[in-house]
């Protein structure tokens, strides 16, 4: 399957907030930089998350990947920190872009 690189960088604002004393990446962070990865690798438009599951954390500095593959009307994802799953699910495809 193929795969995006994506970084996560130590000094994002989202980390002040979530959590003082023990960072880590939000939710919502890993699925837009999911989202991000896969529409500019594929040239895809992704309209929503069908499905999510956040399986362990992603914390400042990691060097995170986006797995996917295209399926029907859908891709398939996964988020990985070398070996380990980060978070995992499906998103909904609205259609290809003109490019």
């Amino acid at each position: 399957m193929p795969s995006v690189d994506i970084t996560c960088a130590p000094d994002h604002p989202a980390f002040a907030g979530h959590f003082p004393g023990r960072p880590l990446v939000p939710g919502v962070l890993l699925l837009d930089w999911a989202q991000h990865a896969v529409e500019s690798a594929t040239g895809l438009v992704l309209e929503g998350v069908a499905a999510a599951k956040f399986l362990s954390p992603a914390l400042p500095g990691d060097a995170l990947s986006v797995v996917y593959e295209v399926v029907d009307q859908a891709v398939r994802f996964e988020v990985r920190c070398g070996a380990r799953a980060v978070a995992s699910g499906r998103f909904v495809v609205a259609h290809r872009s003109a490019t």
